[in-house]
């Protein structure tokens, strides 16, 4: 299958079109969860902005809550990228939908599995070099896409397909965020406000290219080779 990067960005804009409303309130909420609210609890915790930005000085519980927090968002950045997938399939998915995902604690903490060991392959593939890593993180990228649409596979099953359906796409994936590199850089000089904009659309785009290589990825996972 060819797949062409202008081809995907122009249907992710069709998607999108008449509900950048919705993206951006998911993208703002997104910001807020990840960024603005475990940063005032830590400056709270560090008692103030200077012994915050002092790295010296910060306790290590201001760094394991931060953990904590990022441990427990993981199910929720997951669930956006699920809602992004339910929306270029045109299923009308709601912003309560991307929370939907907690009210089941064995799949909130199947995702979270998940994601530590995708960073603890790719770390033990960066030991070697970081172009192994890179290669390794484009090869695990649909894992959590994969199991939205499989949800009884295993974690390991779920990178293991992700690796196979790469076969060939990896480059064009790389491509596919490379392009957005120029929007990024703009955004930056609307002092990050673009991101509301920007964040959703390429969510979008790769949504769309999981969803190009799924439709033509034969569901059979063969030999379930386990060779990470």
């Amino acid at each position: 299958m060819n797949l062409r990067i202008s081809e995907i960005k122009s249907e992710s804009k069709s998607s999108l079109k008449g509900n950048w409303g919705l993206v951006v309130l998911l993208t703002f909420i997104l910001f807020l969860l990840n960024f603005v609210i475990p940063t005032i609890i830590e400056v709270f915790m560090s008692g103030g902005v200077i012994e915050w930005l002092d790295q010296e000085e910060r306790s290590i519980g201001v760094d394991v809550v931060s953990i904590i927090i990022s441990i427990a968002l993981i199910p929720f950045d997951i669930g956006v990228s699920w809602f992004f997938l339910s929306l270029i399939r045109k299923k009308d998915p709601r912003i309560s939908d991307v929370f939907s995902i907690y009210k089941d604690g064995k799949t909130s903490f199947k995702m979270i599995g998940a994601s530590i060991l995708q960073v603890i392959y790719l770390f033990l593939w960066s030991l070697l070099l970081i172009v192994p890593g890179i290669i390794k993180g484009l090869a695990y990228s649909q894992t959590f896409f994969i199991l939205r649409d499989h949800p009884d596979y295993k974690v390991t099953e779920a990178i293991t397909e992700s690796r196979k359906m790469m076969n060939g796409y990896k480059w064009k994936y790389f491509l596919l965020w490379l392009s957005f590199v120029g929007w990024g850089i703009l955004c930056l000089f609307t002092l990050g406000i673009g991101f509301l904009w920007l964040i959703p659309y390429i969510s979008a785009s790769v949504a769309i290219f999981y969803n190009q290589i799924a439709s033509n990825w034969d569901n059979d996972i063969g030999d379930n080779e386990t060779n990470y």
